[in-house]
């Protein structure tokens, strides 16, 4: 689906892609899409993004602008049914993620707040259901919906600190998006905490895993220790485990750094990271 807003807008535009990138925002003339979404993850059938790589540098450029938001969208679980387990648990966390960090974003906004939640709330009964038994109708269906859900909402608030560093390392490494993203959310999410803890809360009662009485401190921590638990049940790795090399990763760790600030993602993160902290995180995750 990215590829096909890409080429809508360079069939009128002309390239190269990269004059799209962030923080560069197109919204003029475009060739019209209908999107069909064939996982329950991306959620590109909703928003106004594209992420396209740049062969030359190495780079998942961000291509953002109304231009690239599909004129409409067919959505239907059943063409969901065939994904294997990890292609199933990596667009789930990637859906999930996307809703989290919409919720959380400094550019959230009622509308958003409101498919957010309802996605959370989605991946949380029905992931793990999708996961281990992928006929399961009724999971797929809610994954579908909720993957939607999710697209919606940060194509109207932003993601941020996940979704800025997980695109370098798919870039670099060949991960695939949403497990990128599943290597990083728990320690994104326990680094950025502090910066809107009672919006994590909300997230957490949403999620299932704190009641309405629980102290936002508690329940913002209970959806850390969530997302952990969650990554551990779907087997995502480490990088390490992963088989990346642990020279090449430090190697390239400023570099991702950089181009993770450059996204602008990080910046609509609770706490705005520096490259340094950046950095750590990358560090942090590794093993």
């Amino acid at each position: 689906m990215d590829s096909a807003k890409a080429l809508a807008v360079l069939a009128s535009q002309g390239g190269p892609m990269r004059k799209f990138k962030a923080p560069h925002n197109y919204s003029g003339p475009a060739l019209p899409i209908i999107a069909i979404p064939t996982t329950a993850g991306s959620g590109s059938e909703a928003t106004q993004f594209t992420v396209i790589t740049d062969s030359d540098n190495d780079e998942k450029m961000l291509c953002p602008g109304l231009s690239f938001l599909p004129v409409a969208a067919i959505i239907d679980f059943e063409l969901t049914m065939s994904m294997p387990p990890r292609l199933t648990a990596d667009t789930g966390v990637d859906a999930l993620a996307h809703a989290v960090e919409a919720y959380v974003s400094r550019k959230a906004n009622p509308i958003s707040d409101a498919v957010s939640l309802s996605a959370i709330g989605l991946i949380s009964g029905n992931l793990r259901r999708a996961y281990h038994d992928g006929d399961d109708r009724e999971a797929r269906e809610a994954m579908m919906a909720a993957s939607t859900q999710a697209g919606m909402a940060f194509s109207n608030s932003s993601v941020t600190l996940v979704h800025g560093m997980s695109r370098p390392i798919g870039a670099h490494f060949h991960v695939a998006h949403g497990l990128s993203n599943a290597m990083l959310f728990p320690a994104v999410t326990a680094y950025s905490v502090s910066g809107a803890e009672a919006r994590y809360a909300r997230c957490a009662r949403a999620y299932g895993v704190a009641e309405p009485s629980t102290s936002d401190a508690s329940a913002s921590q209970a959806m850390v220790d969530a997302l952990t638990e969650l990554c551990h049940d779907l087997d995502v790795p480490t990088p390490q485990s992963y088989g990346i090399d642990h020279d090449a990763w430090t190697q390239l760790t400023p570099l991702m750094a950089e181009q993770a600030v450059a996204s602008g993602s990080p910046a609509n993160n609770p706490i705005v990271p520096s490259r340094d902290d950046i950095e750590r995180i990358y560090s942090q995750v590794y093993r």
